[in-house]
C-alpha cells in the first residue's frame, strides 16, 4: 500500500512554443516529472536492522534495508562513517534488499541514507545514524623513516604491531596504507615479512619530491579479532638525485647529481675472499668516526687480516658493516687495486667530500664486483635489487603469489658490525 497521494503525470493546460528562463516551469508545476518533488519521509516503507535508539551495532553484523511495499523500490543506499569511509553494499537488482559486504569500522559512528521510489515514482528518504562498539585488540603501524629530507632511494618502512599473514588481512593492510607523492609515481608495498612492509616506486623517487604517508585503518578489522587502530601520518621530502656509482674492477667511484658528473675519486673496494657486494645500496647513516675492528666480522684477533683502526668520513651502506670512508693507510692501492675488507676506501679528503656532499637515502651502486649482489631486505635497503615484476609479486594486491622471504633475519634488529 503507498503512503502518499498518487501524483497526476498528466497535467492539462495549453502547450505553448515560448522560451523558458533558466529554472522556471510552465503550468506551474515544478517541472512535471514527480522526482523534482520535495522526497518524503520513507520510514514507513522500509525496514531497518540497524541498532535500537542509544544502542551500538555490532562491527560484525551486516546492515540490511528492505521495502515493505510490494509497489515501492529502493533506488540507493550510502553509509558513510566519521571517517569519510563509505561501507560496500549491495542493492537488488529489483530494488526490494541492500546490505553491505563488508565489516563495519569498530569505535566510530555511521550516517546511513536510503532513498526509495514508490509506485508513482515519487522519491524517498530516511536516514540512520548510529555508533559501533569498540575493538578490544589494535594493529598498530608505524611508519619509517622519520620526517625529514632523504635520498631518491628510500623506501618507506611500515612496522606492524602484530603478525598479519594471510593474503586476505593483507590486501585489507594495503588498502589502509596510502603513498601519496608530487610529482605522482607508480608504486607498490612488499611484505617484507609478517609484521614488516616496505614501499617503493617503480623507479626511484623523483628529487625534490614531497611524500605523504598515512593509514586509513582506524576501526577497520583486519583479522577476526583485531581492528586497525590510529596512526601518525608521515611526510618527507627528497632532495637532488645523487648517485654513487663505484666500479670495482676499474677502481673509481663516478657520482652524480641529477644525472650530471659531478666528481669522479679513486677507490679500492673488497680484496678476494672479502669483495664488496654488487648491485644498489641506499645511505643508511652517516658516522664521522668509528671504530673499526676485524673480530666483529668474524676475523680472528692475531690473524694476519686482523685490524683495529681509528675510521673518519663513515657513511654506512649495510648494517653488517659496510662503509664509505676514508683510508689514508690505502692511499697507494687506491685508483688501481682492490686490498679492502668490503669496505669502499679512498682519501680522507675524498671521503669527507663524500661524506658531506650525500644524505641518507641517496643511492651507492657497486658494479664489477667478484662478491654477491646486495640481499633486498635484511642489511639495509637492497629494495632496488627487485625487478618491478618481482617487487609487485610481494604485495598481496598483486595476482601473482607473494614471494618467500624469509630468511630468518629479523629486520628490525640492526647489526652493527663495521669492516674495512
Amino acid at each position: 500500500m503507498n503512503h502518499t497521494p498518487r501524483i497526476r503525470t498528466v497535467v492539462s493546460c495549453t502547450l505553448l512554443v515560448v522560451t523558458l528562463v533558466a529554472g522556471a516551469t510552465a503550468c506551474g508545476e515544478p517541472d512535471g516529472d514527480p522526482l523534482s518533488l520535495k522526497p518524503y519521509d520513507a520510514a514507513d516503507l522500509i525496514s531497518f536492522n540497524g541498532p535500537a535508539e542509544n544502542k551500538k551495532a555490532d562491527p560484525d553484523k551486516p546492515l540490511e534495508v528492505t521495502v515493505k511495499d510490494d509497489d515501492a523500490k529502493i533506488t540507493d543506499v550510502t553509509a558513510v562513517d566519521t571517517e569519510g569511509r563509505h561501507l560496500a553494499g549491495e542493492l537488488d537488482a529489483d530494488g526490494k534488499r541492500w546490505h553491505s559486504t563488508t565489516s563495519l569500522a569498530a569505535g566510530t559512528r555511521y550516517t546511513v541514507k536510503v532513498s526509495t521510489e514508490n509506485g508513482d515514482g515519487a522519491p524517498g528518504s530516511r536516514t540512520y545514524a548510529f555508533g559501533t562498539t569498540a575493538a578490544k585488540k589494535f594493529l598498530k603501524v608505524t611508519f619509517g623513516p622519520q620526517a625529514g629530507t632523504y635520498g631518491v632511494g628510500q623506501p618507506l618502512t611500515a612496522e606492524l604491531s602484530a603478525p598479519v599473514a594471510d593474503k586476505a588481512s593483507r590486501a585489507t593492510v594495503e588498502r589502509g596504507l596510502q603513498v601519496r607523492s608530487a610529482p605522482a609515481v607508480t608504486g607498490s608495498w612488499y611484505w617484507v615479512d609478517d609484521k614488516t612492509l616496505h614501499y617503493r616506486p617503480k623507479e626511484y623517487w623523483p628529487a625534490d619530491a614531497t611524500i605523504d604517508v598515512r593509514s586509513n585503518l582506524k576501526g577497520i578489522k583486519v583479522t577476526n579479532a583485531l581492528y586497525g587502530d590510529a596512526t601518525k601520518p608521515l611526510k618527507i621530502t627528497t632532495g637532488d638525485r645523487i648517485e654513487a656509482i663505484t666500479d670495482a674492477s676499474d677502481h673509481s667511484m663516478t657520482v652524480l647529481r641529477n644525472g650530471e658528473v659531478i666528481n669522479t675519486l679513486p677507490v679500492t673496494t673488497g680484496k678476494p675472499g672479502f669483495d664488496t657486494r654488487n648491485g644498489v645500496k641506499v645511505v643508511l647513516a652517516k658516522e664521522q668516526f668509528v671504530r673499526m675492528r676485524g673480530e666483529s666480522i668474524g676475523i680472528a684477533a692475531g690473524s694476519s687480516e686482523s685490524y683495529d683502526l681509528p675510521v673518519y668520513w663513515a657513511t654506512r651502506v649495510t648494517w653488517s658493516g659496510e662503509y664509505v670512508h676514508a683510508a689514508p693507510w690505502s692511499t697507494g692501492s687506491q685508483g688501481n687495486a682492490n686490498v679492502s675488507h668490503g669496505c669502499t676506501g679512498m682519501s680522507t679528503a675524498d671521503a669527507q667530500w663524500f661524506f658531506e656532499t650525500v644524505r641518507e637515502g641517496d643511492i651507492v651502486k657497486v658494479v664489477g664486483s667478484d662478491g654477491e649482489t646486495m640481499t633486498p631486505f635484511d642489511n639495509g635497503f637492497g629494495d632496488w635489487n627487485l625487478a618491478w615484476d618481482a617487487w609487485q609479486k610481494g604485495s598481496a594486491l598483486h595476482s601473482g603469489s607473494t614471494p618467500d622471504t624469509d630468511s630468518g633475519t629479523d629486520v628490525r634488529t640492526a647489526r652493527l658490525r663495521p669492516q674495512v
